[in-house]
């Protein structure tokens, strides 16, 4: 059982003690790969102390040699053998490390022992998962053991959902500032964005599917607005998230449903949750693709509501989701260099509320990322919550549990992420 709300460890002091600063689990695939890359062009020279990790060591060594191209130091980075289903494997990995960051997924097929180890040996943990099931079994067989051990398990480090969760509380902390005053509603509308799929998250969607054929309980989860909140706290003034078209006045467009909704919503409301309500019991929070005002409007808005809906039922049946398979990019595969640079996205965020005095307010932000979402934007995300964790874990607020970005990062990782190129801001 896990606590309510702000509990926790109390935070751990870091020494050097472990051998290894951050461990990437899972660096022969493709965004691990990217992963690594972007730590070697933007701490290939610094302390950092990373090791690469997962099963193939004649992968590694590939990756490694590539690496060493890009920074000369990185051709000696130790290497690691782990598999997934070997526990005793992850303990290793887990004991020498201050940080394991992981990119193998399905995390409900692959993650779970790695989580485990982490806990047990006080060793933080980030990850991409976007598998909200995966995460409600994390909390529910970790949460309290970690908050023992001062473990800081941290999912959703990507675009799902620190976007969501970072500009929410960037947007908080400014009502609280400006206001006295938390905002009661947020609405997160994804504007402009480009980017593609890597046969890694096609293979999390569908191993989604697979589990919901297996067991229909799995369904009260991912269906749940409150899923990932503590026990005794899973209810709110949120319902369903967004599955048709809506006008919305605040913007002046049409809108449809955002896919990544269905993780990223149960994120924010599990910091509300863990900061002891800071939000507010009542707050409410909503994540949708706006378009355009108009017919255009309307009509894009539902193309991409009938496509999200069609997708999902081919996904589920066989001759369909055999089709999908073999259009869509297998395990490995993802978009070019090129594509990525190519690649952006641009959030917008309504927050309202009443101020201390009475007053209604509203506030504006946005957070932009100018690389594809998924994967460039991804990568550094992730690669500098793994920094985060290792080198500004003793100035960390937070002790241990099964956290969010924003409740064990915050504003440190906020900081970070501007400082490597992506826009947080409140916009006037």
């Amino acid at each position: 059982m896990e606590s309510k709300a702000n509990g926790g460890s109390p935070r751990r002091l870091r020494d050097r003690s472990r051998p290894h600063d951050v461990v990437l689990f899972g660096a022969t695939g493709f965004t691990g790969e990217l992963v690594a890359e972007y730590l070697a062009e933007h701490y290939g020279d610094s302390d950092l102390r990373l090791a690469l990790a997962g099963r193939s060591k004649a992968k590694l060594e590939k990756v490694r040699e590539r690496l060493g191209r890009i920074r000369p130091s990185y051709a000696e980075l130790p290497i690691l053998i782990a598999d997934s289903y070997d526990r005793a494997s992850l303990d290793r990995v887990a004991a020498d490390a201050s940080v394991v960051c992981t990119t193998v997924g399905p995390y409900d097929k692959y993650g779970a022992e790695l989580v485990a180890a982490c806990v047990e040996h006080a060793t933080d943990y980030c990850d991409l998962t976007g598998e909200t099931q995966f995460i409600r079994r994390m909390i529910d067989a970790h949460h309290a053991r970690a908050e023992e051990t001062g473990a800081r398990i941290v999912h959703c480090c990507g675009f799902d959902s620190i976007p969501s969760d970072l500009g929410s509380l960037m947007l908080q902390d400014h009502a609280f500032e400006k206001h006295g005053a938390p905002c009661s509603e947020i609405k997160f509308f994804a504007g402009k964005t480009r980017g593609g799929f890597s046969g890694g998250t096609v293979a999390s969607m569908f191993n989604v599917v697979d589990e919901v054929k297996r067991d229909r309980s799995v369904l009260k989860v991912l269906g749940h607005p409150y899923a990932l909140n503590p026990e005794g706290e899973r209810k709110g003034p949120d319902g369903s998230d967004q599955r048709g078209v809506r006008y919305d006045a605040d913007i002046g467009a049409w809108t449809a449903p955002f896919i990544m909704a269905a993780i990223n919503t149960r994120i924010v409301r599990r910091s509300n949750a863990l900061l002891g309500f800071r939000y507010g019991r009542d707050f409410r929070y909503s994540e949708v693709m706006s378009l355009f005002p108009g017919a255009k409007g309307l009509a894009m808005a539902a193309g991409v509501a009938a496509g999200l809906t069609g997708f999902m039922l081919a996904g589920a049946v066989g001759p369909t989701r055999s089709l999908l398979e073999k259009k869509l990019p297998k395990p490995g595969e993802g978009p070019s260099r090129e594509e990525r640079e190519r690649g952006f996205f641009e959030i917008h965020l309504l927050g309202s509320g009443v101020a201390k005095d009475g007053k209604p307010f509203k506030l504006r932000g946005r957070v932009v990322g100018t690389s594809d979402p998924g994967y460039g934007e991804t990568a550094k995300m992730l690669g500098e919550s793994a920094v985060c964790l290792a080198q500004d874990g003793a100035e960390l607020s937070r002790g241990g549990g099964i956290l969010t970005p924003a409740t064990a990062m915050g504003a440190t990782l906020t900081q970070r992420l501007r400082k490597a190129g992506m826009t947080f801001e409140l916009v006037d």
